[in-house]
C-alpha cells in the first residue's frame, strides 16, 4: 500500500464552487436554451414547412450542442463532489436539482426524435450536400449536414419510442425509479468501512481499499480481504437486490413497450453493431476459454495449488509485484506514451500536473474508476482508486486513453454531438494505452522474473476482460430474461453470478471460491440507461489489439488515422470505421487475430520458469 499523498481533482476552473454565480448561470442558460428547443419544435410540428426544414435542422443542431454542452459540464462538476463523497448533502441537492432539468433534455430529445421521424424521406433530401446561401454561419444546411450521420440516426431510433406522453412520463418517473435505485446502489456500496489488520496495524479501510488488496503479494492478505468482502456484501445485499430489481425491471418494461425485440436490442443500437458482429465477438471469446484455461492453470502451479481461489486470480508474480507511488507511476506512464506518440504524452503531462486526476481511496468516495469529459473547458477529469500495484498504474493508464479520446474530438472541433461515441468504441484508446505500457515494460524487462511480473499484469487484464466480461454477459442476459417473470432474491442473483462464472472460468478457479456477489459492487449492472455494460470491454480489448498490431507494423505513420479515427468515433457505425484500417469485424476472423496475440502472452507466460 502506497503511503504516499495522492493527488485530488480540482474543477475550480469549471465553476468556483457548487453555490457560485457561474454555476447558476449556466443551470439557467441550461433550462433557457430547453424553453428555446420546445418551442421550436413545437412551431415545427405544429406547422410543417419542407422549404424550411434546412434550416430548421440548422437550428436544431445549434441549439442542442449549446443544451449538450451545458448539461455535460454541469453534471461532471456536481458529480466530481458525489463520486469522491457521498455523505456530502448539499452536492447531493445540487445533483437532485440538477437532475430535474436534465430530464427536460431528455423529453427534449424524445421530441427531437419524433419530429425528425415524422420528416420521412424530406429528411435524407435536407441532407444531401448543397448548395445555399451564404451567412456569418456558413451556408444554410452547413451545420445539419455536418451531423447528418446523428440526424438520420436519431430519426431512426425514433421508431422505438413510446407515445410522446408516455416517453415524458417515463423521463420523469426515473427520477423517483430506476435512478432513484441507481443512487441507493452508489451510496451503500461507497459507504462500507471495515477495521482491518494490515502490516500490524488495524486501521479503519474503506472497502473499496479492501477490494484493492486482491492484488496484494501475501495470499493470507488477500484471502483475509475476500473473506472481508464476502461477509460485508453478505450484510447488505438485500437493498442491493431490491436496487438491481429494480432497475431491471424497468429496463424490461421499456424495451416491450417500446417495440424492440429483446434486452439485448437497444444495447447493439447503442453500440452501433449489428447481432452478427456480437455473435462473432462472442464465438471468439467462447472459442478463447481454453487459452485461458491455460493460464489459470500455470498460474495455480506457481503458487503451489491444484486451482485458483478468487483471491488469487490478481495475485503478482515476478518482481512486477513491486509497489510504485503515484509519481513512479507518472513517469513510468509519460515514458511510455512518448514512445508511441508526443501529443499522447503532452496530453497526459497536462492531466497530472493540472489537478484532473482524483487517485485517492478515501470513506464516501466510490469505486473503480472513469474518465469524464469536461465540455465548457475542453478537459478531462479522471476517478481512480490508486494503491501502488501495476494494476493500478495500467488503470491509470488506461483512463488516460479515455480523456486522449476526447483530446482528439476537441481537437477537431467536434461538436457534442458529433463525439457521442457507443460504448464499443469508447474502449478503444483506453485498451491501446494500456497495451503500450505493458509492451513498454516487456520489451526493457531482461529477468526472468521482471517479465513474468509484467506479462503477468498483463493476462490478469486480459483474463477479466474476455473470460470475466463473458461471465457478466452471461449474467444480465439471465438477470434480465428471468427478471420478466418475477423478482429476482439475493439467493437468486447469487446462483446465477456463480453460475456465469463456472460458465467462463470452468475448470481454471476452484468451484469454492468463486465470487458470488460481484453483482453487488460493480456499478455497470446499474446504469439504467445502458445495460449490458459488459461486452464493449471485451469489444475494445481485441479492437484495440488490433489496432495497436497495426501501429506495430505501420510505425509513426499509423498515428494521424489513428487520431482521425479517435475525433470521428461518434460520427459512423463501428463496422465502417473499422473498415477505415482494413478490418472486418462482422467476422470471427479479426476477433480470432487479437485473440492469438493474447495466446502468445499465455506461451510466454507458461515458458518461464
Amino acid at each position: 500500500m502506497t503511503t504516499e499523498k495522492l493527488p485530488h481533482w480540482d474543477l475550480r476552473n469549471v465553476y468556483p464552487s457548487l453555490d457560485s454565480a457561474e454555476l447558476a448561470a449556466d443551470t439557467a442558460a441550461l433550462a433557457s436554451t430547453l424553453d428555446e428547443i420546445d418551442r421550436n419544435l413545437a412551431a415545427w410540428i405544429a406547422e410543417p414547412d419542407a422549404a424550411s426544414t434546412v434550416s430548421r435542422l440548422d437550428t436544431g443542431v445549434e441549439l442542442f450542442n449549446r443544451a449538450l454542452l451545458l448539461s455535460s459540464t454541469l453534471r461532471i462538476f456536481v458529480e466530481s463532489f458525489v463520486t469522491t463523497n457521498s455523505y456530502d448533502t448539499a452536492a447531493a441537492k445540487k445533483l437532485s436539482e440538477l437532475e430535474m432539468v436534465q430530464v427536460r433534455l431528455q423529453q427534449s430529445t424524445v421530441r427531437l426524435q419524433g419530429w425528425l421521424r415524422g420528416l420521412g424521406k424530406t429528411l435524407p433530401e435536407a441532407l444531401k450536400p448543397a448548395g445555399g446561401a451564404g451567412g456569418a454561419t456558413g451556408p444554410v444546411g452547413a451545420l445539419a449536414r455536418d451531423h447528418a450521420f446523428i440526424l438520420l440516426e436519431a430519426a431512426e431510433q425514433g421508431r422505438y419510442l413510446m407515445s410522446e406522453p408516455e416517453e415524458l412520463l417515463s423521463a420523469e418517473l426515473s427520477l423517483t425509479g430506476a435512478n432513484a435505485w441507481s443512487k441507493l446502489q452508489g451510496t451503500v456500496t461507497s459507504q462500507i468501512v471495515v477495521d482491518f489488520e494490515l502490516d500490524g496495524v488495524t486501521r479503519p479501510m474503506p472497502i473499496t481499499a479492501i477490494v484493492n488488496l486482491r492484488t496484494h503479494p501475501e495470499e493470507a492478505v488477500r484471502h483475509r480481504a475476500y473473506d472481508v468482502e464476502m461477509r460485508e456484501w453478505h450484510k447488505v445485499r438485500e437493498p442491493l437486490a431490491a436496487c438491481m430489481n429494480g432497475i431491471k425491471g424497468v429496463a424490461n418494461t421499456l424495451w416491450k413497450r417500446r417495440g424492440r425485440m429483446d434486452c439485448l436490442h437497444a444495447s447493439l443500437d447503442q453500440g452501433r453493431i449489428d447481432r452478427a458482429t456480437l455473435e462473432a465477438l462472442l464465438d471468439a471469446m467462447r472459442g478463447s476459454l481454453p487459452i485461458f484455461r491455460r493460464y489459470f492453470a500455470a498460474k495455480a502451479r506457481r503458487i503451489g495449488k491444484e486451482r485458483l481461489a478468487w483471491w488469487d486470480l490478481f495475485a503478482p508474480s515476478g518482481r512486477a509485484s513491486q509497489t510504485y507511488s503515484f509519481s513512479q507511476a507518472r513517469e513510468l506512464v509519460l515514458e511510455t506514451f512518448g514512445r508511441f506518440a508526443s501529443d499522447l504524452r503532452s496530453f497526459a503531462e497536462q492531466a497530472f500536473a493540472r489537478s484532473w486526476i482524483d487517485a485517492e481511496p478515501r470513506d464516501g468516495k466510490r469505486g473503480g474508476a472513469f474518465c469524464a469529459a469536461v465540455p465548457r473547458v475542453k478537459e478531462s477529469r479522471i476517478l481512480c482508486n490508486f494503491d501502488g500495484s501495476l494494476e493500478q498504474v495500467s488503470t491509470i493508464a488506461h483512463e488516460l486513453g479515455h480523456g486522449y479520446h476526447n483530446h482528439c474530438a476537441y481537437a477537431a472541433s467536434r461538436t457534442e454531438l458529433q463525439q457521442s461515441t457507443p460504448m464499443t468504441l469508447a474502449e478503444t484508446a483506453s485498451i491501446l494505452c494500456e497495451q503500450i505500457v505493458n509492451d513498454a515494460l516487456l520489451a526493457r524487462a531482461t529477468d526472468p522474473q521482471e517479465r513474468l511480473g509484467i506479462l503477468e499484469n498483463a493476462l490478469i487484464n486480459d483474463s477479466q476482460v474476455i473470460v470475466d466480461i463473458y461471465s457478466r454477459f452471461l449474467f444480465e442476459k439471465e438477470v434480465l430474461e428471468r427478471r420478466e417473470r418475477s423478482e429476482l432474491s439475493a439467493d437468486d442473483l447469487c446462483q446465477i453470478m456463480e453460475r456465469a462464472q463456472a460458465a467462463a472460468y470452468g475448470e481454471g478457479l476452484d468451484e469454492r471460491y468463486r465470487h458470488r456477489y460481484m453483482w453487488t459492487w460493480k456499478p455497470h449492472y446499474y446504469i439504467p440507461e445502458l445495460s449490458f455494460y459488459n461486452y464493449p470491454y471485451a469489444f475494445g480489448l481485441l479492437f484495440g489489439t488490433g489496432l495497436y498490431a497495426r501501429f506495430l507494423s505501420q510505425g509513426a505513420g499509423f498515428i494521424p488515422d489513428y487520431q482521425k479515427l479517435l475525433a470521428g468515433t461518434g460520427e459512423a457505425p463501428a463496422a465502417e470505421l473499422a473498415n477505415r484500417f482494413g478490418i472486418d469485424i462482422t467476422r470471427r476472423t479479426f476477433w480470432d487475430g487479437s485473440l492469438a496475440i493474447i495466446a502468445r502472452r499465455v506461451e510466454d507466460y507458461c515458458s518461464i520458469s
